[in-house]
């Protein structure tokens, strides 16, 4: 029942009543009681729309699925309690490409990156890319038609919703899948388990939705550890180097092997969240890379990788 959500979340039972009436309107009660340990757990207020209850297939109790999904606003406010977080000091790049203009991408855009900032224990600011892919992101279904029997069947083709944010602001909604991308891959303990709605709108209608939101989640997983490759930073230009997982390891090592000690922990420390990647994609290739990091900042005098 709604006790267990007013007695976590703080707010009074008319607020609840009318949280459960709007923002988590579809939920069940254990999926209410969820939801609202959610807004108490991060702080956001539904009331703003910072954070709110999405529920897919929601009359099949098989395949019934809710995502807690927080807004573009409720991002930010997590990021910026985070005390290390700087948000991008330039706008988004925006790739176009004029053979790509159609039905389902009116401004033939190609991808969206975005550069936010993050302190490492230092005081030094590096850089985190996020990036989003048009045809990863963008909402696309099936196209209906009737044949010449009457049956509506699919016709192959793909449409996207011209009354939809999409259509009318495509700059702004891939943007923002790709600044949710970035906040996910530098700060994974605040962002790895919630999802912004623009990132959650291409899902497909044709696919149910526990399908669709295993699928979202797989590709998450396969960004993080299983992508096209690292994200490094090699020297104090601060300019970012994108490296196959392939070649990762030997393009570590010898900057480690020609690195003063100093570098070789600054580099570590620059590079934790790319690292821990690595590991996760090819242990044995990080532990070779670790113990030639921990080699070198064992020459610091004083203890300063400590």
């Amino acid at each position: 029942m709604m006790a267990n959500a007013i007695q976590a979340s703080g707010f009074t039972a008319s607020q609840i009543a009318t949280i459960k009436a709007t923002v988590a309107a579809d939920t069940n009660h254990t999926e209410f009681d969820l939801f609202m340990e959610a807004c108490r757990a991060y702080g956001l207020d539904p009331f703003r729309k910072q954070i709110f209850a999405l529920v897919y297939s929601k009359n099949d109790p098989a395949k019934r699925k809710m995502s807690i999904i927080v807004s573009r606003d409720g991002y930010r406010i997590l990021a910026q309690r985070c005390g290390d977080y700087r948000p991008a000091s330039e706008p988004a790049q925006i790739a176009y490409d004029e053979a790509a203009k159609s039905e389902t991408n009116p401004k033939g855009i190609v991808s969206a990156t975005v550069r936010l900032w993050k302190q490492d224990n230092k005081g030094e600011w590096y850089p985190v890319i996020g990036e989003a892919y048009w045809d990863e992101f963008a909402p696309l279904k099936d196209e209906w038609a009737e044949n010449d029997r009457g049956q509506r069947r699919p016709t192959g083709k793909k449409t996207l919703d011209t009354t939809g944010n999409w259509a009318r602001m495509p700059i702004v909604m891939i943007t923002k899948c790709a600044e949710s991308q970035a906040l996910r891959a530098g700060w994974p303990d605040q962002f790895g388990s919630i999802h912004s709605e623009e990132e959650m709108e291409h899902i497909a209608v044709s696919e149910s939705a526990s399908e669709a939101l295993e699928r979202h989640h797989r590709e998450e997983r396969q960004a993080r550890v299983g992508g096209p490759g690292l994200m490094l930073v090699f020297d104090d230009t601060m300019k970012m180097e994108k490296v196959s997982f392939g070649a990762a390891a030997d393009r570590i090592l010898e900057h480690i092997q020609n690195a003063e000690p100093i570098e070789a922990h600054t580099f570590r420390i620059r590079n934790e969240h790319s690292l821990r990647d690595l590991w996760a994609h090819d242990a044995a290739a990080a532990l070779e890379v670790k113990k030639a990091i921990e080699a070198k900042e064992a020459k610091l005098a004083g203890g300063q990788a400590a």
